[in-house]
């Protein structure tokens, strides 16, 4: 296998990884204010602080992916990454800022003590959250359906392009499968009335997450799609089809798992259908970014491959081990009243 085709991959791998982990993070914050409310048993303040306390150990790590597919792309595919993020420039950069606003509000929402302060770390939360959830689904939609590209590689089409009609489903397909994947996380990872008020709405958003996934899978494969990924496709839907009926029955972990699935079976089928463009042009398909023409040097290729080699188990093996070392459920009488946390970090949920 050439190198260039292993690491488009590896990319795609990457990609799968952060839609997958950094989407049930993205969904609880965006439910902060509908699920952080007042239920009898618990003030809504303590309902947000389990909720935030169930992705304390693993927000910041589940960025890493991104982090990671980015230097990976720029270091394997520099033309790709550069005709990316020039064409790209405006709403890459609102995703880098909300993530951006979503850190701080994650990290000082617990410094003061104080209920205006958490409401406006809050608002922060849930921006930096819903924003890019949706821009996420809008990017990946032009990129597989394809850009106006010229012959020497540029983007020359400007920022309403992006915001097409098939575009814009995309990005309410990811912001509604990823507010119904975090849901389930939140019915997995806590206990009393938001276990069960978390299972329900995700149930309730996962169906018109399925209904909008079918029609944008549908219109995207049906002009780049080929027989794998109209397979992986099919596939996503079944998963996503029995992750609402095991929450129906009342299974959380079998909930969230086929909701991960799903998204990683969907976004699999999105780079098949991509490959072997990686940014196909809708001027002229020869002008079209391959994995090929786009591509860094035999020798750099090689180089990264052993780097690769090397340290990707070793960051398999820490995060796998974050996640069995915090697997229990966030019991909400277990947190303070009085004060806040210092922050959503691993010592948050100790």
């Amino acid at each position: 296998m050439e190198l260039t085709t292993v690491w488009f991959i590896l990319i795609a791998v990457l990609w799968i990884g952060y839609f997958a982990l950094e989407g049930f993070d993205f969904g609880v914050g965006v439910l902060l204010p509908v699920l952080g409310r007042d239920d009898g048993e618990l003030s809504g303040e303590t309902r947000r602080r389990q909720m935030l306390s169930s992705i304390g150990p693993f927000w910041d790590g589940n960025e890493v992916w991104l982090l990671t597919a980015g230097g990976a792309t720029f270091a394997a595919f520099p033309h790709w990454y550069a005709t990316l993020f020039s064409g790209f420039y405006l709403p890459l950069l609102l995703i880098l800022v909300a993530l951006i606003v979503r850190g701080v509000g994650l990290e000082y929402r617990g410094k003061v003590d104080s209920v205006a302060w958490r409401r406006r770390m809050d608002a922060m939360i849930v921006v930096g959250s819903a924003v890019p959830a949706l821009l996420w689904g809008v990017a990946f939609t032009n990129i597989v359906r394809g850009v106006p590209i010229d012959a020497d590689m540029e983007y020359v089409g400007g920022f309403w392009n992006l915001l097409n009609p098939v575009a814009l489903l995309g990005g309410l397909v990811t912001l509604t499968l990823f507010v119904a994947h975090g849901a389930l996380f939140i019915g997995l990872k806590t206990d009393g009335q938001l276990r069960h008020d978390a299972r329900a709405l995700g149930l309730k958003v996962g169906v018109v997450a399925a209904a909008l996934a079918v029609v944008w899978l549908v219109v995207v494969h049906s002009s780049t799609g080929t027989v794998v990924s109209w397979a992986l496709a099919g596939l996503a839907a079944v998963s996503l089809v029995a992750a609402l009926w095991t929450a129906w029955r009342g299974s959380e972990g079998w909930a969230f798992t086929g909701t991960f699935v799903a998204i990683a079976l969907a976004v699999s089928s999105l780079f098949v259908a991509l490959f072997p463009d990686v940014m196909p042009s809708s001027l002229d398909p020869a002008w079209s970014l391959t994995a090929e023409n786009a591509s860094s040097s035999q020798k750099t290729l090689g180089i990264m491959t052993w780097v690769a080699v090397i340290f990707t188990p070793i960051v398999l093996l820490y995060q796998s081990w974050t996640y069995w070392t915090f697997r229990r459920r966030v019991s909400g009488h277990h947190i303070p009243t009085s004060v806040a946390p210092a922050a959503v970090t691993h010592e948050t949920v100790r």
